[in-house]
């Protein structure tokens, strides 16, 4: 999905750079996570809150924060109630909903929709009974859901293309003048493949290109950037790779194929949109760490729904 414009896969606990990740992200939070936590409550003056106030603390360290018009809007529950803990995923789904009463935790902080589409519109869903299944969970449970998505997106660095690149082990090349494309050591696309299947924890992916070719210039855009930024940053940077999240296979893809046809030397790595941004969400919870000390704040994967058959 545009930024602005705005089942269970394979498990995240066990990635070889988590500790390097939570490090690497540490940066976004503005202050030392090496603080105790009564020294950081201390200088915050946090005390006992409701899941309101935990927001607006949240949106007030957001640049430019808040937007007028914004897709991150509670999806669920009531946030006058007190904060009890706090969980981040990048799909509240049925299953992260169950772990979350499970922690004791009572706000989830998705980075995606809730009720499958966009906007979160749920008049076409009342007579559905998956919908009114989890509906259900969380009016039962008062689990308040809202969204972080445009809000996450908008942080300096990107909070969520900072995931990647740190689960990667590419943070140290992130261009602050032009976020979507980084310069790395030359190395063939066969080892691109190996890394990001190790380290973000994918059994497969699909791949155009030749596996030997070297790649040294990259343009990275997890989740769903859209056809037309996609090609509009191929045009741009003329690069050897793209590595996204998703893609419609009628735009990006075909015209990778024609380029490649015509000679043009371009691979593309599609990731899969959620766990292209899942380590963006994991490390959002160490920037709420510093800007809500005491609170308890975990992260669920909601994981890559597709099994390969």
């Amino acid at each position: 999905m545009p930024v602005r414009i705005t089942n269970q896969g394979p498990s995240y606990e066990g990635w070889k750079r988590r500790d390097f990740l939570t490090a690497a992200l540490s940066v976004l939070a503005g202050t030392s996570l090496l603080k105790p936590v009564a020294a950081r409550a201390k200088e915050r003056g946090a005390g006992d809150m409701t899941i309101r106030q935990a927001i607006d603390r949240i949106v007030a360290d957001v640049p430019g924060a808040p937007f007028a018009t914004t897709v991150d809007t509670i999806k669920s529950g009531d946030p006058g109630q007190p904060l009890k803990g706090i969980v981040t995923t990048m799909f509240a789904t049925d299953a992260v909903i169950e772990k979350t009463i499970g922690q004791g935790a009572n706000l989830i902080i998705a980075h995606e929709p809730t009720f499958y589409n966009h906007l979160d519109e749920t008049e076409w869903l009342e007579k559905d009974k998956v919908y009114a299944f989890k509906k259900d969970l969380l009016e039962k449970n008062n689990i308040v859901v809202w969204r972080f998505h445009d809000y996450w997106h908008s942080v300096r660095p990107d909070g969520i293309l900072m995931g990647v690149l740190s689960a990667m082990g590419w943070n140290k090349y992130y261009n602050e003048g032009a976020p979507e494309i980084i310069t790395i050591p030359s190395v063939s696309l066969k080892e691109i493949v190996r890394t990001a299947k190790k380290e973000l924890g994918i059994d497969k992916m699909r791949v155009i290109g030749d596996l030997s070719a070297s790649c040294q210039r990259i343009v990275l855009l997890p989740g769903a950037a859209g056809g037309r930024r996609q090609i509009d940053l191929l045009r741009k940077y003329e690069p050897d790779l793209l590595i996204c999240g998703e893609l419609n296979e009628w735009e990006t893809s075909e015209y990778i194929r024609d380029a490649r046809y015509q000679g043009r030397k371009v691979a593309l790595i599609v990731l899969g949109h959620s766990v292209s941004e899942e380590p963006g969400m994991q490390g959002l919870v160490s920037w709420l760490g510093t800007r809500l000390p005491g609170v308890p704040v975990k992260h669920i994967p909601s994981g890559d729904p597709f099994i390969w058959a």
